[in-house]
């Protein structure tokens, strides 16, 4: 099959005097319903396919292979709310969760039915759950939903007793939602129609048309979102006013919901706070004094009433905390590798501990899990590594008494055949970069194995060493897989976010490379079987990577990548773009335009050789468009120099996630695993292409 051909129409894309021509610009369909432009996205798709259809055998080995590793059924943990235990469970053989609860008082096998998920989907090609909120009263549920795969949701209401769904919908909608007290007037936010953002808080009383809600709060900022939830206390409905350098919350008062939300703390530049609130206090956590954060108590709104709980340490980045009545439950990150803290609201007692979460891992990731009873002494909180499976803990935080409240269960796995590591590498300009990396004992050799490199380094995103069932599949054929912490990222704390943001992006794309190159010199894997894979702004960097390196890969994924940075982040009407100029940059100012310029990888693209690249994109796609992927690509086949593969796969059902069922989101996974190793193993043809 002959490779794809896209026309040109030349496009002037002219700024600051300097002139673009992107031959590719009319690919961008808004409303993804061009006959020339769809005809175009499934030949792509088709040439694909066509491609890895010698692999067949083994894309269907590695979906069941994988598949196969699930437990047939998968159970979260029950929780108490009021006088109703909760319970969400996959049932063998279906894509989405069940939602169950019992009287805290019934019998173990009473439980009811109170959603079925699949039954939601039945009649559309992608299905997600946003937040469903049981009401106060206990009677009712409300659902956000996505069924186009744009994070535009909807909200539907259904009555557990009567068993009726509500003839209402409220559309164009973000997932947040909250119930008042009284079971009667549910909060949500409205999202821009051509931005998408989460700009308007409104409230809907249930019975009524969305014509007639109230709306609550606009942001009037562009570069600004919103969110809502309620405190701990369940007194406040917060309305969390974010960018990516500073804050501001307003809150309402449950039990005056008619009034106008109170101001908590005024935004101001580069500070960034979040709130709580219970036993009758505020709990700040803020970088107004430094900037991995400290939390403070208040029991009035104005910042001169902040006292302090927690004074200030350099070495440790504050990152979440959990309300109790007895203790505050914070995580921390030190060295890139989390850790959970107790302190006792009683100061004068002295009451502070370090929980205990180590399992002898040499990396690994802590979550605090939902407690939904905080006037207890129980924390459950998560455990993972790259050699452990999912983990939930139960701890008394008065005695410190710990036991495993359920363990992820993985079929023909054994934890003894792995190995993890953790290792800081220097790179060109001194600094070290933390990398985390797993393979199989048994395969292990110097200087042999096949490796794949797993990077992203943007927004101060954790990339977390957690455990994936997929991954084992590349590590019984002998891939080493490789985390690399990279710059941009926040494993280290804010400067090792502002490191690889703004003007210096670049040291994300070298951290990258020099992590790679140290690690292959040191004996870590053969430097003929190197690969790389990053998605969304990771995409960006792995494109980046090979137009500075284009012979250190020897084939990279570049999943839903964001590539075309300066057309992307010139136009405000986008989503995302505004409120990204913080960690982009405006090209409206010459001096972001030029040193974008200098990486954006379509207007890097050159005459040269590239690796063998599987690129991936979602038609409906809201944070980086089909386009951007689907343009690269043409002018990548129109440019490049060698024979080797440039295959697209476009998913014309979903958008930035992919699909999301329990078995379906790892059909494109086992895809993009047959693309690796049928290249490691040089089974892939390389047709003159």
């Amino acid at each position: 099959m002959k490779k794809p051909f896209i026309k040109k129409i030349p496009h002037k894309r002219l700024l600051h005097g300097d002139q673009y021509i992107d031959n590719y610009y009319w690919l961008r369909d808004d409303k993804r319903n061009n006959s020339n432009v769809i005809k175009c996205l499934q030949t792509e798709n088709d040439y694909t396919k066509n491609i890895m259809s010698s692999q067949k055998d083994l894309n269907d080995l590695l979906l069941k292979e994988i598949v196969n590793r699930l437990p047939n059924d998968d159970y979260s943990v029950p929780y108490i709310k009021d006088i109703y235990l909760y319970q969400s469970r996959y049932e063998n053989g279906l894509e989405y969760p069940k939602f169950y609860r019992r009287l805290v008082t019934e019998k173990e096998n009473t439980w009811t039915l109170i959603l079925d998920s699949n039954q939601r989907a039945m009649n559309s090609n992608f299905y997600s759950l946003g937040s469903l909120i049981i009401s106060p009263n206990n009677c009712l549920i409300a659902i956000s939903e996505d069924f186009v795969s744009r994070f535009q949701y909807s909200i539907s209401f259904f009555n557990i007793n009567n068993n009726y769904w509500y003839p209402e919908e409220l559309n164009n909608t973000s997932e947040n939602i909250e119930w008042d007290k009284d079971s009667k007037i549910l909060f949500y936010i409205k999202n821009h129609p051509d931005t998408l953002r989460s700009y308007q808080v409104w409230c809907h009383e249930l019975g009524t048309l969305q014509s007639e809600d109230k709306l609550i709060y606009e942001e009037k900022d562009d570069s600004y979102h919103l969110s809502i939830c309620k405190t701990t206390s369940e007194k406040f409905i917060l309305i969390c006013i974010r960018n990516a350098i500073s804050s501001e919350i307003k809150i309402i008062d449950i039990y005056c919901i008619n009034k106008e939300p109170q101001l908590f703390l005024a935004r101001r530049n580069y500070h960034k706070y979040s709130l709580d609130h219970y036993n009758d206090k505020f709990v700040i956590c803020s970088n107004r004094d430094i900037e991995n954060f400290n939390l403070y108590y208040t029991k009035k709104l104005q910042e001169s009433h902040w006292k302090p709980l927690i004074s200030a340490n350099n070495n440790s980045i504050l990152e979440n905390f959990q309300l109790f009545r007895d203790w505050i439950v914070i995580k921390e990150r030190k060295n890139g590798l989390l850790s959970l803290r107790q302190i006792g609201w009683n100061k004068k007692q002295n009451r502070e501990n370090i929980i205990n979460v180590s399992l002898d891992d040499s990396s690994y990731t802590v979550w605090l899990e939902y407690n939904s009873n905080p006037s207890g002494n129980k924390l459950h909180y998560g455990y993972s590594s790259m050699t452990i499976p999912n983990t939930i803990f139960e701890i008394n935080l008065d005695t410190h008494d710990r036991r495993i409240i359920k363990k992820t269960i993985i079929n023909n796995f054994n934890s003894n055949d792995y190995k993890s590591e953790y290792r800081f590498i220097k790179v060109r300009d001194g600094s070290k970069v933390p990398v985390s990396l797993v393979y199989n004992r048994k395969y292990y050799r110097l200087n042999e194995n096949p490796v794949l490199v797993y990077g992203y380094g943007a927004y101060g995103n954790n990339i977390e060493t957690e455990f994936s069932i997929s991954r084992l599949s590349l590590l019984d054929r002998g891939f080493i897989y490789i985390l690399a912490h990279i710059r941009g990222g926040g494993e280290l704390g804010k400067k090792w976010h502002d490191y690889g943001k703004l003007f210096n992006k670049i040291n994300t794309f070298t951290d990258f490379i020099d992590v790679t190159t140290s690690l292959v010199n040191s004996g870590i894997g053969n430097p003929n079987k190197l690969y790389a894979i990053g998605g969304s702004a990771g995409g960006l960097l792995i494109a980046a990577v090979i137009n500075l390196a284009p012979r250190l890969f020897h084939g990279v994924i570049a999943q839903v990548p964001f590539v075309d940075v300066i057309t992307t982040m010139s136009d405000k009407f986008m989503p995302l773009t505004v409120i990204e100029y913080d960690e982009w940059g405006n090209p409206e100012d010459i001096n972001y335009y030029q040193y974008m310029k200098k990486y954006s990888p379509y207007d890097n693209i050159e005459a040269k050789d590239y690796p063998h690249i599987f690129v991936t994109a979602g038609l409906y796609d809201s944070q980086v468009q089909y386009w951007e992927p689907t343009k690269w690509v043409a002018k990548l086949r129109e440019l490049k120099t060698d024979k080797n593969l440039l295959l697209l796969h476009i998913d014309m059902d979903s958008g930035h996630l992919g699909k999301l069922g329990r078995y379906k989101r790892y059909e494109d996974t086992a895809m993009e695993f047959t693309f690796l190793i049928s290249l490691a193993t040089k089974k892939l043809p390389c047709f003159n292409l």
